[in-house]
């Protein structure tokens, strides 16, 4: 007989602080560490129940009286781009893509700066330097992808020019959209759209059902854009389910809306290890 035991990461809470979604709400996070030869099977298997990674950290959000925050993916077999999402992909046919190991890059950094200080100057991010930028792109224990989008130079003397950035998780079931930033003075080539559409068609080619984009906040005008990709999922009381009507989720927070830290823990379903030595009966 084989045996195989659960992987068992220990599960901690963040302190609570401003929530950067909701105004007036703060935020709490589970998490647990990364690493290890194990770390694949855990991301794989926790990214299916709302995780997300951040470095060599997998996080939920566990806030005490909200559970606005909800994971998101694409089934990339039902995907159908609208009207608009097909106009996205005309306006950005010269952009080349090119996928590369997670290494980071002064151009990456420039761009990458360029977008907070447009977009959000006044978030978590707007310190980070060039070496929790690089930490960021490289502190990575699983299957990872640097995936850069260029526009053509403007003379043969020239360089490419880099207008898009997005690091991404090679899951077993999909890709997850792990940080993107893009240039702020091409909004409306609508870049993220863009980046997100290209990842269906990876996704799609690669054989891969899903494209998972982090959190829909109903409520929340940053993560609104989210619900405009259809055959989108939501993980919901503990299971992935159709996002149906966007405004039929509520935001609103309630005192009975998050379980107990306890049985939060004890209700994620861990991979197994390798098996160990067969033993003798």
């Amino acid at each position: 007989m084989r045996h195989t035991l659960p992987i068992a990461p220990q599960f901690y809470v963040t302190a609570p602080q401003s929530c950067p979604y909701l105004e007036g709400r703060s935020e709490r996070k589970l998490f647990t560490a990364l690493q290890g030869e194990n770390a694949e099977k855990l991301n794989d298997a926790l990214s299916k129940q709302g995780f997300r990674r951040s470095q060599n950290v997998l996080y939920r959000p566990s806030c005490a009286e909200c559970a606005a925050c909800l994971s998101a993916r694409i089934r990339v077999a039902d995907f159908t781009p609208s009207r608009s999402q097909r106009r996205t992909l005309k306006r950005n046919v010269d952009l080349r893509r090119d996928a590369t190991s997670p290494w980071a890059t002064e151009d990456q950094y420039a761009l990458f700066r360029r977008y907070l200080d447009s977009r959000h100057a006044d978030g978590g991010m707007a310190d980070m330097d060039i070496f929790e930028f690089a930490a960021m792109i490289e502190e990575t224990p699983v299957r990872s992808r640097v995936v850069e989008y260029s526009v053509p130079a403007a003379t043969p003397q020239d360089r490419r020019k880099l207008v898009a950035v997005c690091l991404t998780d090679v899951l077993d079931d999909g890709l997850s959209m792990v940080y993107s930033f893009y240039d702020p003075d091409r909004a409306a080539h609508s870049l993220g759209t863009y980046i997100i559409l290209d990842h269906i068609e990876i996704a799609r080619r690669s054989g891969l059902p899903y494209v998972y984009l982090g959190y829909w906040v109903p409520g929340s005008k940053k993560m609104g854009y989210k619900a405009g990709f259809n055959a989108l999922e939501i993980y919901k009381n503990g299971r992935w389910q159709d996002i149906g009507n966007p405004a039929d989720h509520s935001g609103k927070t309630h005192p009975l809306s998050v379980e107990p830290i306890a049985e939060q823990v004890a209700r994620i379903a861990l991979p197994e290890t390798r098996p160990t030595t067969p033993t003798k009966r």
